[in-house]
């Protein structure tokens, strides 16, 4: 932990006691006034040692009584380094220390404060009293509050370090002793074939072995520690899919002496966890403590799940301002409540399962049990974070109910199938979905309208590279609902990111709920202004009648700050709450909120009054950090306290219009579909041919200054690739999937899906110096291209344009919209 610089001199402490003296000139003596300096002061110290001072913190104490503490000063991994409480300078404070400490409240590292005195208790014992007007004390104070650390948080620390290092080594250790027991124990070779037929049968038919083979891992060096951590010895006999899958373990390590040798390299790591958990006996802790495991768990094991998925783990702030939105809107929208009997609620993608128990903490009491029976629905397609979920909802009803009670509607499934499994073909006339148990979930699941979709989908567009062999799976009837819908309404030419899984989680989304009834992703906010989701913007105003976007910012690729992405990635993200209500007139919910516009018949936008609707946005904290973010969240605690910006879209379905020329309109497009498809000439554009530019997927393959060097490369990597080509033909297992079969070396070859698609029809190539083009491959920038249809991924229509000479790009206000052979 870096050391604390603190001297008195320093301006944060003299603005502290010039902010005392002002409140006792104007007689402001009452806690909630005198409070507030303190805490700035401990807010500025925890941020110079890389701790978050979280204020008004409900906990609840060893007998569930709930607490509610001042402040607690967290670390990243959310175990407490301290508390404070806050007095006034009339109340006695060893009084109101043994008050607390009678209460419950923590007194491992507490500092107990009025404006002229402070307690400090250190493992129940007062460490400190210190009168406060005078610097030295008050430094000597924070030096010593900030300066306690914990053996166990200290033992936390190194093991995480340890295991993160570590985890990649025994992840392989265990994959080598698959691999021995597949060729050396016959009984374990057939559970493992049978265990793969399963799981491609009901998760996914391209999953390899491999992907098999990482579950057995994640099941077996977590396991434990579920145990520990929930005292829960029962889970993999409790738990429908541990349950199938302990039965392959077993065989596994029915060899050892006992799985406990088996594992004993990871002993001190599953030590050190098992005395933090030791220690924490608030479940909310538990809660933090084992999403922390899980990420870890896959930043340091399964790096390529974590890129596919999109694991980010969801921030509490989040996570209550929307839960508190969906409550707000359910009662000012519909008159309802998350609490009412036939509001159906789902988290499609429940990850470690967040917002399921946030919405458990929101729901009455006395409604709990019939809901958490009947109404609360998730689904999660990762066997490491279904566990966690499936654990911590039970935990969380554990400790409201005091009765342990399985959850009946957690799946393990891909959501995007329960679409693909309502459409396709029922060979038998029920489909499996691994356990029987697990189908009947599924299958109930499928035919219950929701009335509340919320949580965090995954959002990954594409794989960056073709030889990570990582791509997004297809899921042919959500892919077909976006085809059809958003990116058949879409003016772009490329349409990729139409695919990503957080636009397909928006349509299965819509497309889930009934007449009415609430959408709430945070998600990626691409679609907000991206000209390829013009499509989908037209369908959600069209679908919605309310939509408030709360714009988060934190797009690294506009510029907006690295600490202001709430989620530390480089894309921007938005809370969206989508609302739908059956008892609109002329599309809203409330004809008077219809905002007065130029032209009463373009109302919105939009010439049909029927699709007449409203957009809230607001994106004050797009540029603000992470931390002054979730601050406006916690302020404001839902979308009824936020003050938006009523958007009104054009014709073209653009939402942020501010800025924007109307004259725009009135230009000759250089080329547009309807002229492309025109037969004879045309008069309402520039070009009637027109093409995007060459991509080959392959840039630093198929372009090079220097034209010997890249006729050099590029038969290198020809020859590599008919190599590959040759041996596949050759290949004795027929069946064999062509991703795990060739090779992925980045130094021979840069392979794509349609280069792979070439290979498995046994085709050949051959070099042909005459491919070899001059082009621009950026304004002002000559190189040499290799111009050929299948070392290229994509080359439009330029063979037919001009089939020599030079590939000239056309860019435009920084994009590359037109290419033309001349």
């Amino acid at each position: 932990m870096p050391t604390l610089n603190i001297k008195p001199t320093h301006k944060p402490i003299k603005n502290y006691y010039t902010e005392l003296k002002e409140y006792e000139k104007i007689g402001a003596e009452h806690e909630g006034a005198v409070r507030i300096a303190f805490q700035n002061l401990l807010q500025h110290y925890c941020r110079q040692v890389n701790l978050i001072l979280v204020c008004e913190k409900t906990r609840y104490t060893k007998t569930n009584k709930r607490i509610r503490l001042d402040g607690e000063v967290v670390d990243a991994f959310g175990l407490p380094h301290g508390h404070w409480e806050a007095k006034d300078t009339q109340d006695d404070l060893p009084t109101e220390a043994q008050r607390k400490s009678e209460a419950g409240y923590p007194f491992k590292n507490i500092i107990i404060q009025s404006p002229n005195r402070a307690l400090l208790y250190q493992n129940g014992h007062l460490r400190l009293d210190c009168d406060l007007t005078d610097p030295k004390n008050l430094i000597n104070l924070f030096d010593t509050f900030f300066g306690y650390q914990e053996e166990n948080i200290v033992d936390w620390y190194a093991a995480v370090e340890e295991f993160r290092e570590k985890v990649p080594v025994l992840g392989r250790g265990v994959a080598k002793r698959i691999q021995t027991e597949m060729q050396s124990n016959p009984e374990f070779l057939q559970a493992f074939q049978s265990f793969h037929q399963q799981c491609q049968a009901s998760i996914d038919p391209n999953l390899t072995e491999a992907q098999v083979e990482e579950m057995l891992i994640q099941h077996l060096l977590t396991e434990r520690i579920f145990r520990t951590v929930f005292d829960n010895p029962d889970f993999t006999n409790r738990n429908i899919i541990a349950q199938e899958i302990e039965k392959v373990i077993h065989i596994l390590t029915r060899r050892s002496p006992s799985r406990s040798e088996f594992l004993r390299p990871l002993n001190p790591f599953y030590v050190a966890i098992e005395k933090t958990a030791a220690a924490i006996t608030d479940f909310s802790q538990k809660q933090d403590f084992l999403n922390t495991v899980y990420e870890q768990f896959f930043q340091g094991f399964s790096v390529k799940v974590a890129d596919t998925h999109g694991i980010v783990y969801t921030p509490q702030p989040i996570v209550d301002f929307m839960v508190k939105s969906v409550e707000h809107v359910l009662k000012t929208e519909f008159g309802r409540s998350l609490s009412d009997m036939g509001v159906h609620i789902i988290d499609p993608f429940v990850g470690t399962g967040n917002f399921i128990v946030r919405l458990m903490q929101e729901i009455q009491g006395r409604r709990l049990p019939q809901k958490y029976r009947e109404e609360l629905h998730c689904n999660e397609v990762m066997l490491l974070p279904y566990y966690i979920a499936n654990l911590n909802i039970e935990h969380a009803y554990f400790e409201k109910t005091g009765d342990y009670e399985p959850f009946p509607h957690i799946c393990f499934v891909d959501t995007f199938d329960t679409v693909d499994l309502m459409d396709a073909p029922h060979q038998t006339g029920q489909f499996s979905y691994f356990t029987p148990e697990n189908t009947l979930r599924v299958e109930e699941q499928r035919e219950t309208p929701m009335f509340v979709v919320i949580g965090n989908p995954p959002y990954n567009a594409s794989q960056d590279n073709e030889n990570d062999n990582n791509r997004n799976r297809p899921h042919t009837a959500v892919d077909s609902r976006v085809r059809n819908t958003f990116a058949a309404d879409s003016s772009a030419q490329l349409k990729n990111k139409l695919y990503d899984p957080y636009v397909k989680a928006f349509r299965w989304a819509m497309d889930k709920l009934g007449d009415e009834g609430i959408v709430a992703f945070v998600a990626n906010n691409s679609f907000i202004d991206g000209q390829m989701f013009d499509g989908m913007r037209k369908h959600l105003t069209e679908e919605f009648d309310k939509l408030y976007i709360l714009d988060l910012g934190g797009n690294v690729r506009k510029g907006q700050p690295g600490d202001s992405n709430v989620f530390g990635i480089q894309v921007g993200v938005s809370i969206n709450i989508f609302v739908k209500s059956k008892n609109k007139v002329g599309g809203v919910s409330n004809p008077d909120e219809v905002e007065a516009v130029s032209n009463p018949d373009e109302v919105g936008g939009v010439s049909n009054p029927d699709f007449t609707f409203r957009i809230c946005y607001n994106d004050e904290t797009a540029d603000l950090s992470k931390t002054r973010t979730f601050a406006f969240l916690e302020g404001n605690q839902h979308v009824g306290n936020v003050t938006w910006q009523k958007l009104t879209p054009d014709k073209r379905h653009t939402w942020l219009t501010a800025d924007l020329h109307n004259d725009f309109d009135a230009f000759i497009p250089m080329g547009s579909k309807v002229a492309k498809s025109t037969r004879g000439d045309v008069k309402d554009a520039i070009f009637k041919t027109y093409s995007l530019g060459v991509i080959t997927a392959r840039d630093a393959w198929a372009y090079n200054f220097n034209r010997d060097a890249l006729a050099e490369n590029m038969q290198a990597m020809i020859e590599f690739y008919n190599s590959e080509a040759t041996r596949w033909q050759r290949r004795v297992e027929r069946t064999q999937n062509v991703d795990t079969f060739v090779s992925t070396d980045s130094r021979k070859i840069k392979w794509t899906d349609r280069l792979k698609a070439e290979l498995t029809k046994g085709g050949l190539v051959e070099f042909a110096p005459e491919h070899i083009r001059n082009s621009l491959y950026r304004p002002f920038t000559k190189q040499n291209l290799y111009f050929d249809r299948l070392m290229n991924q994509r080359t439009y229509v330029f063979p037919s344009i001009f089939p020599t000479l030079v590939v000239c790009h056309i860019y435009i206000a920084g994009y590359n919209l037109l290419s033309l052979m001349r």
